[in-house]
Formats: structure tokens, C-alpha cells, sequence
């Protein structure tokens, strides 16, 4: 973020202001190769706090304990809110100062932001639960998949009389059991004298095989999700493209900004995360006794329904505002930017209950030492939703621009396109993924709350209650 503040700061670092719109200097290779080398930055550190801070913040709760559980099973939606409420001040304030006070100041008010959660991190450094890196698990995941495939001959004991190489004593799993061959002693000579294989690529402990199992089991789920998200990413590109197409006037004086239709979403999700976490659970908790959480399935599914909502509503919508500006006979429509609020709103609420299921689902379900991996797979599949959603809308200009006719999307003007129709397509494609996870994919949702922590495989508890004492002792003797 400083080196991208910098090309903004130093006239060296950019072309020269541009006098003449029709003849613009060209930026130079060093300061092409300055400006990349900050964006480069920019996604690898994305890439690594966005994976990492989910896990690293499920791990500082002690899910040994009944305050443990309620907390970790807040805590997702907190995370989102917080995550929500930056997206809404870097898309207001810092976007305000950088289009109307200075772009080298609106960079500098995030890298500052930036150095000032470093600065807090490190501080907080001896209260944190570090959980000890045991190494990487894709690697464990190829050694387990290759001595399955070298194994494939063996045959598997259901009886459980088979020798296994099991030295954590690990729960195991009936799913997917011709990978239970990777971790079958076929010769005694395949371990070492201290009871260890001598080759990782042969032979694999049972909890190699079981955190594999893990990744292959959320994988049904995790595409309901893509699916999902498809939705919600709409509108981002043609729910923008639809309020720039209509009247932004609200009132005499105030003309509502085109993109300040995305702020209808953060403001849905923020809102319902906090009635539910900050009202609801309180109050339940407290006329109740205890607070009944919607279930991580039923979430997912409300998830799905408010995405088949807001693309039945973005297509009413849509053709309405299409056939009233061609009643006009002008670009923009006269219909009001304000009917394009639910399908925002709904949008939001997709987040709020599908997204952070999600998120939940993929972090509790796997092992520990594999939530790393988790918040990767969450971020990976709003990310292929995305480039889904682009082979969906180049597909359908392909097929419905042949022969001449007009294609239904990649105009300038929505007014010469279809998007109703295209939204009616996504609509169908929602509808049958809920009938997939309904009757499919729900069945790999655990069915309780998050108190069921910490999916279907037993690693290391006794390890980690040991670090939360040893925590509780340090943080006394600070």
C-alpha cells in the first residue's frame, strides 16, 4: 500500500498530468514495474492475512469449554461485520478524499491504517494462542493419494483386522475408505525402529488420510456455495450498470451516485449480523436461558433462497426499468435509482446468511491444523463465482448473438439488451442448486451449531488445552 501511496506522492513515480486529452503522456517500464510491484504486494499480503486471520482468530477460543463454544459461534459473524464495515469506509471516506482532496492522501490514510494493526498486533502478541506449525498439508495430501494409488491392490479389512499406522490415535472415518489403504502396513519392513514409516510417500498415518478426507467433504458444500455467490456477485457489475441507467435524483437537490448502490448490501448485512448477534442472542439467551442459533444448514439454505429472491426481483426490476425508458425513447430510465434497492438489499442478505455459513462451515469442519486452509477455500470460491459468472455471460452473448441477432448482453446501452433474461437464466440455475443442496449436498452439514467444533477428526485437544493453560499463566505473570 505505501509503494502504490508513493507513485501517487512522487511526480517521478508517474507520467506528467495530462494537458492534452487526446495525446496523454505513457508511463515509462520503471514506473509501470513501481505500480505493479505494489499491486503484487497488495495481493500477497490480501492473499495471506485473508486466509490466515480467520483460522488465527478461531484459535484463540478454548472450545473445551461452554464460553468457548458460544464465542467461536459469534465470532464468524463478528469477523464479517468487521470485514463489512472497512469495505464501507474505504468505499466512502477514503474514495471522498481521494476523488475530491488528494489520491496521494487517500493512499495514505490506509497504509497508516495498516501500520497502526501491525503496531496493535505485536503489541497483543503475549495474550495470542499460537498453535505449532506442523508443516504443510497438501504435501501430506499427495503423500496420501500417492500411496493409495500404489496400494490399490491391497485389500481394506472392514473387519478392522488390518495392521494401520495410526501413532495419534486418530478417529476414523467410513467416507471415502479406498483412501484408508495409504495408511495400511502391507510389510512390517515399511517401518523404521522407532515405529515410524521410512517412506512418507508409502505409508501415511491415519491422520494424513483422515485431513484429506476433511478437503474431500466440504467439497459438495463448497459448491453450493459458488453457486450461491453467483447471485450476490450480479450485482456488482449489472446492478451498477442498471443505476447508472436510471433516475438518481432522490429529492430536489441530492443525485445518488451509481456505485453507491453496493453500500446498499454492506448495509443489509451489517444490519442483520448485528440484530442477531447484538439483540437477538442477548435477548434470547436471557428469556430462554439459552440462546437456540439457526443451525449451519438451515443458514445455507436461507442463503440459496434469498439468492433465487434477488434475481426474481433484478429481473421484474429490470424490465421494468428497460420498458419504461424505451417508453421514454431516452438512455436513462425515468423509473427512480430507488426501486433497485431490494435486489441490493437481498444481495446483502445472501452474505449474511450464506456467505458466513459458509465460512463457519468450512472452518470448523476441518481439522486445526488445516484452518488455514478453510479460509483459502472460502475466498477461492467467491473467487471462481466471479469468473463463473464471466463464462455464464460470454456463453450466453456467443449463443444468442448468432446469425446476426442481437446478443442478449455486452452492449453499452441495457436498454438494447436483455439482462432480465439473463437474471430469469442465473434464477434457474439458483433454483436447482437448491434443490442439489437440499437433497444433496446438506447431508455433508452437520446439523448442530458450532459447538460440534472441530469437524469429524479428534486432533490434538489435550495439546491445545495445554496451550490455553499455559496462556492463562502467562498472561497472570504479565
Amino acid at each position: 500500500m505505501g509503494t502504490i501511496a508513493l507513485t501517487a506522492g512522487i511526480d517521478q513515480l508517474r507520467p506528467l498530468t495530462c494537458s492534452d486529452l487526446s495525446n496523454c503522456p505513457q508511463p515509462s517500464t520503471p514506473q509501470m514495474m513501481v505500480l505493479f510491484s505494489g499491486l503484487v504486494l497488495l495481493a500477497v499480503g490480501a492473499g495471506g492475512i485473508r486466509a490466515c486471520n480467520i483460522a488465527f482468530g478461531a484459535d484463540q477460543f478454548d472450545t473445551s469449554t461452554e464460553k468457548g463454544k458460544a464465542q467461536l459461534a459469534s465470532f464468524f459473524d463478528w469477523w464479517y461485520l468487521s470485514f463489512t464495515l472497512a469495505l464501507l469506509v474505504a468505499l466512502t471516506v477514503v474514495v471522498y478524499i481521494q476523488t475530491n482532496i488528494s489520491w496521494f492522501i487517500g493512499f495514505i490514510v490506509p497504509t497508516a491504517l495498516l501500520l497502526l494493526s501491525i503496531f496493535i498486533f505485536v503489541v497483543g502478541r503475549h495474550f495470542y494462542i499460537y498453535m505449532k506449525p506442523q508443516g504443510s498439508v497438501f504435501v501430506d495430501m499427495v503423500k496420501v493419494l500417492n500411496a493409495a494409488c500404489r496400494k490399490k491392490s491391497v485389500i481394506l479389512e472392514t473387519s478392522g483386522d488390518c495392521s494401520i499406522y495410526d501413532p495419534h490415535s486418530t478417529t476414523r472415518t467410513e467416507r471415502f475408505m479406498f483412501l484408508d489403504r495409504a495408511a495400511i502396513i502391507v510389510d512390517p519392513s515399511e517401518l523404521n525402529d522407532d515405529g515410524k514409516p521410512k517412506n512418507g510417500w508409502r505409508l501415511c498415518s491415519v491422520q494424513q488420510v483422515e485431513q484429506l478426507k476433511c478437503l474431500l467433504a466440504v467439497f459438495p458444500v463448497w459448491v453450493a456455495g459458488i453457486i450461491t455467490f453467483i447471485s450476490m456477485d450480479q450485482q456488482n457489475i449489472f446492478g451498477i450498470l442498471q443505476a447508472i441507467q436510471t433516475n438518481k435524483s432522490l429529492g430536489r437537490k441530492f443525485k445518488m451516485p451509481a456505485g453507491w448502490m453496493g453500500l446498499m448490501s454492506m448495509i443489509a448485512l451489517s444490519s442483520w449480523i448485528f440484530i442477531y448477534e447484538g439483540i437477538y442472542m442477548p435477548l434470547a439467551g436471557k428469556l430462554r436461558k439459552k440462546a437456540v442459533r439457526l443451525t449451519m444448514q438451515q443458514r445455507i439454505k436461507i442463503g440459496i433462497i434469498m439468492a433465487i429472491l434477488c434475481m426474481l426481483v433484478a429481473g421484474l426490476v429490470e424490465r421494468k426499468r428497460r420498458d419504461s425508458a424505451l417508453k421514454n425513447g431516452s438512455y436513462e430510465s425515468p423509473t427512480s435509482v430507488a426501486i433497485l434497492v431490494p435486489q441490493f438489499v437481498l444481495s446483502g442478505l445472501i452474505e449474511a446468511f450464506g456467505a458466513v455459513a459458509i465460512m463457519e462451515f468450512l472452518t470448523i469442519r476441518m481439522p486445526e491444523s488445516m484452518r488455514t486452509v478453510a479460509g483459502a477455500v472460502f475466498f477461492l470460491s467467491l473467487s471462481f463465482a466471479s469468473y463463473l459468472s464471466s463464462i455464464i455471460v460470454n456463453v450466453i452473448h456467443a449463443l444468442t448473438g448468432r446469425n446476426g441477432k442481437s446478443a442478449w448482453l455486452g452492449g453499452h446501452d441495457l436498454n438494447k439488451n436483455r439482462l432480465d433474461y439473463y437474471y430469469f437464466i442465473i434464477l434457474g440455475l439458483e433454483v436447482i442448486n437448491l434443490v442439489y443442496f437440499h437433497f444433496f449436498a446438506s447431508r455433508y452439514v452437520t446439523s448442530v451449531d458450532a459447538s460440534s467444533v472441530s469437524s469429524d477428526v479428534e486432533l490434538e485437544n489435550s495439546k491445545k488445552a495445554v496451550k490455553f493453560k499455559f496462556a492463562e499463566d502467562e498472561e497472570k505473570g504479565l
